[in-house]
């Protein structure tokens, strides 16, 4: 059955500056590279990918009051992203820098973001009347974490379901002292997973089991080349990687993010879901940027077979 209600996703919008090495990346000198400045943050990615594959979307996000802001607030409009609870700020617009080496891949990266401290629990709860209109509600760790705690109890009491995507190390060590009963889904990678365990556990089995025991629904592993596996009360789901040429690393994750909440949005099975999530992370992975903007809905899901004959 296809939802009509919008998915809300919230967190970051920033502007993404990838350097891309011609070469081997040498320390303490100088690389050759090459730039390319895209629309990024995670969750203004997954509302810009899922307005372009046509499911309805919010955006709670913080754009700065510079040109920065201005510019990534049309291009998410121009979209289809709705905004009617996006905050104008007037500090400087955040960006995410990416070193990346010549296969794609990333070295290193780093994040300057000012302004996601002003989407607090006081705000959200003073924009309640949209959050009761999700079909699922998308926050990514960048968030503070009595943010998120806030969005946790809200989802228990709503029964809306609610998905972090973890962003990264430092991100998701944030996460684990919170209460995560009744979260509908989490999406580390292996790294990630360690700092949402306490010590003690050392396999993934383990950590897995004891994020079950803290009361959250699925855990999504992503394993980069390797695929993913789903982690479930019930069962595991496990899904391989397309093998492919990597263009670009950047938004690969909330690529699969999205194509999951696609999924969903058609009333698909985890399975299905999943396929769809990989599809769209490997269209992603061979452009530049993280948003495969040559998709549309209908191209996806033909794609799926492309990558998942006979599955």
């Amino acid at each position: 059955m296809v939802m009509s209600k919008p998915v809300i996703c919230i967190g970051s919008a920033l502007v993404d500056e990838l350097f891309h090495a011609a070469g081997e990346i040498l320390l303490a000198t100088t690389s050759n590279a090459v730039i390319h400045r895209t629309a990024g943050g995670v969750a203004r990615n997954i509302a810009h990918q899922l307005a372009l594959l046509d499911v309805p979307v919010q955006l709670i996000s913080v754009f700065g009051k510079d040109k920065d802001g201005e510019w990534l607030s049309a291009v998410s409009q121009m979209a289809g992203v709705g905004l009617d609870a996006a905050i104008t700020s007037g500090d400087h617009t955040g960006r995410y820098t990416g070193i990346l080496h010549a296969n794609g891949s990333l070295f290193a990266a780093f994040l300057t973001n000012p302004v996601d401290h002003l989407i607090t629990a006081a705000y959200l709860q003073s924009r309640q009347d949209l959050l009761f209109t999700a079909s699922f509600l998308l926050a990514d760790a960048n968030l503070n974490a009595d943010t998120i705690e806030w969005l946790l109890a809200f989802s228990r009491v709503t029964s809306i379901p609610l998905i972090i995507e973890t962003v990264s190390v430092p991100h998701a060590a944030k996460l684990a002292p919170l209460d995560l009963r009744g979260l509908y889904m989490i999406t580390p990678n292996e790294d990630e997973l360690r700092m949402l365990c306490p010590r003690g556990f050392s396999s993934v089995d383990a950590q897995t089991q004891a994020l079950k025991d803290k009361g959250v629904e699925h855990t999504w592993l992503h394993s980069g080349a390797n695929g993913s596996i789903i982690f479930s009360r019930d069962k595991v789901l496990s899904l391989n990687a397309p093998v492919l040429d990597v263009v670009d690393c950047t938004g690969a994750g909330d690529g699969s993010v999205t194509g999951f909440l696609l999924g969903k949005y058609l009333g698909k099975d985890d399975l299905e879901c999943l396929k769809i999530a990989h599809t769209l992370a490997a269209e992603i992975l061979q452009v530049n940027g993280a948003i495969a903007t040559h998709l549309d809905r209908q191209k996806l899901l033909t794609q799926v077979h492309h990558y998942f004959p006979g599955i």
